[in-house]
């Protein structure tokens, strides 16, 4: 038996697989011998996807307003599974309905995880926004002087990893954060400081945050995002685990080591 990584191609799930060399992964577009379909939108494609594995990475569908639904019907599909690991957020509150629902329909396996990261790291590379804004030399948010600890995506992978293969279920809620609180205005210090890229943040309004984020984005997505950023600012990410040195035996990068060897930007 072995674990299918849903989203195996994807920021944690990548990582993850690399962990986990026997582990099928789930994907719309197999491309190597271990990938097998799989897509959210095609329930079809669950069964293959379950068939011979034991344990489950679970990323839920992305922009889903309420992904309650598919991820139940794929959970009654897999009730030979015996551990189920959702990926959710720090940033998401227990709820009857939406992504808030999941922790719940997870906790019905047999053994099960549910991993609470904050913000990654890898959201100042790429294509995200916060990205582009390192690239523009100005990192906008909502966020004021509000804090977060960054983790890095290898730092989840690697509780995942654990959470999916000890002999003991953890059957408990991780929140799993970097080593220190910062403001964008530090990390954006940070990232000057390292690169010699002069990178600066500016906070504006969650009104206005939310309407230039509708400029690429759905209206009612970003303003959810914008409210993020406002939930920031009102300290709810202002906090930091031992989680990663917990459960892995090793400290959880830092930012200032995560821009030093990554292409910020």
């Amino acid at each position: 038996m072995s674990a299918l990584v849903i989203g195996g191609t994807g920021t944690t799930g990548g990582l993850l697989a690399n962990l986990l060399p026997d582990a099928r992964i789930g994907t719309r577009k197999p491309l190597r011998d271990n990938h097998v379909r799989f897509d959210w939108d095609v329930q079809a494609t669950y069964g293959s996807a379950l068939e011979g594995v034991d344990r489950v990475y679970l990323i839920p569908p992305l922009g889903v307003v309420d992904p309650a639904p598919v991820v139940e019907s794929f959970l009654s599909r897999a009730r030979h599974v015996r551990r189920v690991v959702l990926l959710s957020s720090s940033a998401v509150p227990e709820s009857a309905t939406g992504m808030g629902a999941l922790p719940a329909l997870v906790r019905t396996m047999p053994g099960w995880a549910v991993l609470r990261p904050s913000w990654f790291m890898q959201n100042f590379t790429g294509d995200h926004v916060v990205a582009a804004g390192v690239r523009d030399g100005e990192i906008v948010t909502a966020t004021g002087d509000g804090r977060v600890a960054f983790v890095d995506a290898a730092d989840i992978a690697a509780v995942a990893a654990r959470a999916l293969t000890d002999p003991v279920p953890h059957n408990t809620d991780h929140v799993i954060t970097g080593p220190q609180a910062l403001s964008y205005a530090d990390a954006a210090a940070i990232i000057t400081e390292v690169t010699g890229r002069p990178v600066r943040h500016r906070s504006v309004s969650t009104g206005e945050l939310a309407e230039r984020l509708a400029a690429s984005l759905p209206g009612e997505f970003a303003a959810i995002l914008a409210g993020l950023d406002e939930d920031i600012r009102g300290g709810a990410e202002d906090r930091v685990t031992s989680t990663v040195e917990d459960v892995t035996g090793r400290p959880a990068r830092s930012f200032r080591d995560f821009v030093s060897r990554t292409s910020i930007g």
